[in-house]
């Protein structure tokens, strides 16, 4: 039976899981081994001498009373893994979040629930659809969750905002990314939704802070459906992780000349269950919810993976087990996020994204020397003087009839003005032109 935590056990978890290196993993490691979160507070220092880092920074009471207070202001909540608001199929995959930051009702995240997430530059056909199969899932019984990211996630949040829909944030609850979807994000509060987040209120996001987004994405969910995806999509690392877990991997497919059907269209050879209409998904999950279990993933077993992928989310601490990592490197999943743009030019060019054309139809590169250089041979000499213009006159075979009556026709050699076309009048009937009246 799931039991509430008190207000200090509260304080001493977010304490130990806002120290420095220590996440999802060490965290349940450390309260494992040491019977609780207060008393894995007591034995960190010494932990960390024995693992090389004396300087480990540990949070302090003061600083997460102030962060339990900002966040009841804002309208959130802390909810711990073994309490009944947690949600259940989140609480089932490996490295969950011992703490979340939740804003909304509590109801939004009881139901069953299904991903989408694709192309933050959808097409138009991609996103009528993603607005189908929100409506007539949400329609049936499921929440929708997804990423508030901008194109398939916004829209697939528009489209449930009547049947429920739950927003995961990269960043804290007060740092909404991207900033231009916060109205959206209050429109689910009130609607009956809610916004999720295991990072501190005032994150801004980062680069690996958006896998561990993903991860929560697909833990939350029975399955997760990617309706556009370029190659190296984030979109590609919600449908890796939603596979280890355990869940439905549903992909749309689209045109092999779009860039943003490669990655949909490979998760369909690669056995993801298509999905052309919502009733493909609801036939899948169909089981799932009859049995009323969560499935869980190749994850869960320690052989089947190396466990530092994960790991490397997030810095942990080493703790002679192999399942810590100081210092460790990069993702080593598809490709890393897309970086915040900042200026307009880079906002305008994400919006309009990658235009479907093949490599071999771009302009021919102008040839190069072995050293980078043009080549010589076909570099024209800038030192050179250029050639003067040629300048327009009167052929030399013309006769000088010929030549004063195109001197007296100027307008063969320029645009005629209006006094050119005057005189050309003029000098058709034979006489001169008539002076123009003043206007005085």
């Amino acid at each position: 039976m799931s039991a509430r935590l008190t207000d200090e056990q509260r304080i001493a978890w977010l304490r130990l899981i806002r120290s420095e290196s220590i996440g999802p993993r060490t965290f349940q490691t450390l309260v494992n081994r040491h019977g609780g979160a207060g008393a894995a507070l007591e034995a960190l220092p010494q932990i960390a001498r024995r693992s090389g880092r004396p300087g480990l920074k540990i949070a302090s009471r003061d600083e997460v009373e102030r962060e339990i207070e900002a966040t009841h202001r804002l309208g959130g909540r802390f909810v711990a893994t073994g309490e009944p608001e947690y949600p259940k199929a989140l609480r089932a995959i490996d490295s969950a979040p011992p703490l979340i930051v939740v804003r909304g009702e509590a109801k939004a995240l009881a139901r069953p629930m299904l991903a989408i997430v694709g192309s933050r530059n959808a097409s138009a056909a991609g996103m009528t659809f993603t607005e189908r199969l929100a409506r007539a899932v949400g329609e049936a019984g499921f929440t929708i969750v997804s990423g508030l990211a901008r194109g398939i996630d916004t829209r697939a949040h528009r489209a449930s905002l009547r049947t429920g829909t739950v927003a995961v944030l990269a960043g804290g609850l007060a740092r909404v990314y991207p900033s231009d979807n916060e109205p959206l994000l209050e429109e689910i509060i009130a609607e009956g939704g809610a916004a999720l987040s295991e990072m501190p209120l005032e994150w801004e996001p980062r680069g690996r802070d958006f896998p561990r987004r993903n991860r929560t994405v697909s833990g939350l969910a029975l399955g997760v459906v990617v309706v556009e995806a370029a190659r190296k999509s984030g979109s590609l690392i919600t449908a890796r992780f939603a596979l280890e877990q355990g869940r439905e991997v549903f992909a749309v497919p689209g045109s092999p000349l779009d860039p943003r059907a490669e990655g949909t269209n490979d998760l369909i050879r690669q056995d993801a269950i298509l999905c052309g209409s919502p009733e493909h998904v609801l036939d899948a999950l169909a089981p799932l919810i009859a049995a009323g279990e969560v499935p869980r993933g190749s994850a869960e077993d320690p052989g089947s993976r190396p466990h530092d992928e994960l790991d490397r989310l997030w810095d942990e601490l080493d703790l002679g087990n192999g399942r810590g990592h100081e210092g460790a490197p990069g993702l080593l999943y598809e490709s890393p996020p897309e970086p915040i743009a900042t200026d307009e030019t880079s906002i305008v060019v994400n919006l309009l994204g990658p235009a479907p054309v093949s490599p071999g139809s771009r302009a021919p590169v102008r040839s190069l020397d072995p050293g980078g250089e043009r080549d010589p041979a076909r570099a024209r000499d800038r030192r050179a003087p250029r050639p003067a213009r040629r300048q327009r006159g009167f052929p030399e075979h013309l006769s000088a009839e010929r030549r004063s009556r195109a001197t007296a026709r100027p307008w063969l050699r320029r645009g005629p003005s209006r006094e050119d076309r005057r005189g050309c009048r003029a000098w058709r009937r034979g006489r001169e032109p008539r002076a123009r009246p003043s206007s005085g």
